[in-house]
């Protein structure tokens, strides 16, 4: 499975989203929006105004939703 989570710096939802994969083994890859403006324009073409969005091969899960990261992990 490859699972992206878009971030930014001071972003709790964005700390509670990437402790939540890590303590569930779900191994992601992090693009942080204020290291990595460029990222912003993709998020925006996709419809995005908030970070964290998670996106993944079977979901796209937007904010600390623990119902939905649950399924990124079967």
């Amino acid at each position: 499975m490859n699972v992206k989570i878009f971030s930014k710096n001071n972003c709790m939802q964005c700390k509670m989203v990437k402790r939540y994969l890590s303590e569930n083994n779900i191994a992601f890859e992090e693009v942080n929006i204020d290291n990595q403006p460029e990222a912003v324009d993709w998020l925006k073409e996709q419809g995005f105004q908030t970070v964290p969005v998670i996106t993944s091969d079977a979901a796209t899960v937007i904010g600390f939703r623990p119902d939905q990261l649950k399924q990124l992990a079967s």
